[in-house]
């Protein structure tokens, strides 16, 4: 707001929402002066009239004085429940919206569910599969369209497209944050739909470019994939991230909170601790989606040595702006549109594909 000088536009909007708000409680206010003093008027009004109609009926000699004491004891008895609905009936009309609120919350239902008879993980090295994978966030507009690749278990493979075509999606239907709409994906074998969704995710470590961090120590951000990890291998992981010495001199290390989304730390140091967290998991697939974005050009080049090792045997899944995060993949892939337009490692593909080169210098572009 300040960077545009959008104060006073924001504050004249907040202005409105809570003009909107008085006079929404001063309508409430209004109602409950009008009908309090009224259900309190009632009973007095009826105790007045029971009195001054039963002392003429006993003056008269048709009503026995007990008789009209036990009517105006019987009148005091309804008068606070009179008095008290007013008040119910608009704590009634309020409890009715709230719950009619927490029940819209209450029916939502996942958009990704597991089956009934789930099977557990197969056992494999990380074996990936894209069999014809067609995928829209929209109905009728596919981001991937009829995509297939396949990933040996251990290898690594970068994929590289322009903005827009389906390179983050591919890694965010891997762990089934959303269902194919047409294809399916195999890991080792085994339809993801058909797995336990608990063990398909902890099987897959991934590093996104927007880094989540919970407001929490840093020992325990590392391990909130793996919460019975040791202190040494928290150590360990944060070592092979290149996180660790700058945790040792943070003011309590690694038991240091790093405040609301850790933005008490700077872009690469939460990137690290993304992929410290990714590394003590173990996992049989990583996910690194532009992984390296917020480091600079000599903290890239550690991580990089680092990653080596993490992936060292494991199958890798790599996005990226970088050429030089690219580098690390034996196999390199270009999605265009959707599709996979081109496979082999970055050399032939620089010889053979003019589309390739067309990408390669629009995230030269990019980067500078």
């Amino acid at each position: 707001m300040r960077a545009f000088g959008r104060e006073e536009h924001e504050i004249g909007r907040m202005r409105a929402a809570a003009d909107r708000v008085r006079r929404d409680a001063m309508e409430v206010v209004r109602l409950r002066t009008v009908y309090g003093p009224l259900f309190f008027l009632l009973p007095g009004l009826g105790q007045l009239v029971v009195l001054a109609y039963g002392g003429w009926l006993v003056v008269e000699g048709r009503m026995t004085l007990g008789a009209l004491v036990a009517a105006l004891q019987y009148l005091g008895m309804l008068a606070w429940p009179v008095q008290s609905l007013g008040e119910m009936i608009a704590s009634g009309q309020r409890a009715i919206v709230s719950a009619a609120r927490v029940w819209n919350v209450l029916k939502e239902e996942p958009s990704v569910k597991e089956r009934p008879h789930a099977r557990p993980l197969p056992p494999g090295n990380g074996h990936i599969v894209f069999d014809r994978v067609t995928f829209g966030y929209r109905a009728g507009l596919p981001v991937l369209r009829e995509f297939s690749l396949d990933i040996p278990a251990g290898r690594s493979v970068a994929l590289v497209g322009a903005t827009g075509s389906g390179k983050s999606t591919v890694a965010r239907l891997l762990p089934r944050f959303y269902d194919v709409d047409e294809g399916r994906i195999l890991l080792d074998g085994a339809d993801i739909r058909t797995l336990r969704l608990r063990e398909l995710r902890r099987s897959i470590g991934i590093v996104f470019e927007d880094t989540f961090l919970f407001s929490d120590t840093v020992r325990n951000n590392i391990a909130y994939g793996r919460l019975d990890a040791t202190d040494e291998q928290i150590e360990r992981a944060a070592k092979l991230a290149h996180a660790h010495e700058f945790i040792e001199r943070l003011e309590a290390g690694y038991d240091t909170v790093v405040g609301e989304q850790g933005f008490s730390l700077s872009g690469g140091q939460r990137q690290r601790l993304a992929i410290a967290r990714a590394v003590l998991m173990e996992p049989r697939v990583l996910i690194l989606d532009d992984a390296t974005s917020s480091v600079d050009a000599r903290m890239e080049e550690e991580i990089r040595n680092a990653l080596k090792e993490v992936m060292a045997g494991r199958t890798t899944l790599i996005i990226s702006h970088r050429l030089s995060t690219i580098s690390l993949a034996d196999q390199v892939v270009l999605v265009d549109e959707g599709r996979v337009a081109a496979t082999g490692t970055h050399e032939e593909l620089l010889r053979t594909s003019r589309r390739y080169r067309e990408v390669l210098g629009q995230l030269e572009a990019m980067a500078s």
